[in-house]
């Protein structure tokens, strides 16, 4: 049976109660999808060009003991899109914000690709907010030009052209099988990628490929040791865009980090290993349980 057949969004949320609504974060329409009753919260974050549905298979076994936050970040999905290039700060900014119009004082963050950049600054700038930090094939420490350029190339091809095999390509490239690429998933991505605003926006949204800018926005070494709170760090061996080195770097220069390097996997840990990864994340968070207290 095919991947999509034997899971879909739907019945990954089935038997979950859950919310799907707007959220007004520092004036920024926000789409969140909250689940569970803990009384710590996890936030998850995406990557560029993505959206919440990246942690569809995570929420259910998260929101057995916490409450869960997946959002489209600044700029993507269905959140809004002011006209100015995004850089790391603003992203953090808009985290911060809705935090603060949800009511968390202090949250876990599982933050894969921009969305564990945008955690680990918000870590070292705002470790008050923070309880835990999960850095999911995350970006942000080095500037590579050909996988800026392979990003680039590659979001702006399947926005700028309506045709959905440039976007299934686009999805594809993220993982080591590409049958985790749903057709159900390639539908949201391309939903997304053709609406007005966001072809608008497209610019703005990768402007951290753009060397000059990402090296403004850069995690040096210095930066990561700077990190405080407990740090898993999860990585892909098939990582497309950044090799299992980069990975041994960040748990080299973040004091008292974790490392999980994990086989037959891309770019989206918590998605093709999903089963895996939610064990590794809850031990992970269960270790840390009063750190948001």
């Amino acid at each position: 049976m095919s991947n999509e057949l034997a899971s879909t969004i739907w019945t990954e949320l089935a038997d979950q109660e859950f919310s799907l609504s707007t959220v007004i974060a520092g004036g920024i329409p926000t789409r969140s999808l909250q689940a569970g009753s803990g009384a710590e919260d996890i936030i998850f974050l995406h990557g560029t060009s993505g959206h919440l549905e990246a942690f569809i298979r995570n929420i259910r076994s998260h929101a057995a003991r916490y409450r869960v936050h997946a959002i489209d970040m600044l700029g993507h999905g269905f959140t809004g899109k002011p006209d100015f290039p995004y850089e790391i700060p603003c992203y953090r900014d808009h985290l911060l914000a809705y935090m603060d119009a949800v009511g968390i004082k202090k949250a876990h963050i599982g933050g894969e690709s921009l969305g564990g950049w945008v955690g680990g600054r918000a870590a070292i700038d705002n470790p008050d907010r923070v309880a835990s930090l999960q850095l999911l094939c995350a970006g942000g420490t080095v500037a590579n030009p050909e996988v800026m350029e392979r990003i680039r190339t590659s979001t702006r091809r399947a926005v700028e052209t309506n045709d959905v095999e440039l976007t299934r390509k686009r999805m594809r490239l993220l993982m080591a099988d590409p049958a985790n690429a749903t057709e159900e998933l390639v539908a949201v991505r391309h939903d997304i990628y053709h609406r007005p605003d966001f072809v608008t926006n497209v610019g703005n949204l990768l402007s951290l490929q753009d060397m000059e800018t990402r090296l403004r926005n850069i995690l040096k070494p210095e930066d990561l040791a700077q990190i405080t709170v407990p740090t898993l760090i999860v990585w892909g061996r098939d990582n497309p865009f950044g090799d299992v080195p980069e990975a041994r770097a960040m748990h080299a220069n973040i004091p008292g980090s974790e490392l999980v390097l994990l086989d037959d996997c891309g770019h989206w840990p918590q998605h093709e290993q999903a089963e895996t990864y939610n064990r590794i994340s809850l031990d992970f968070l269960a270790k840390h349980q009063h750190a948001a207290s």
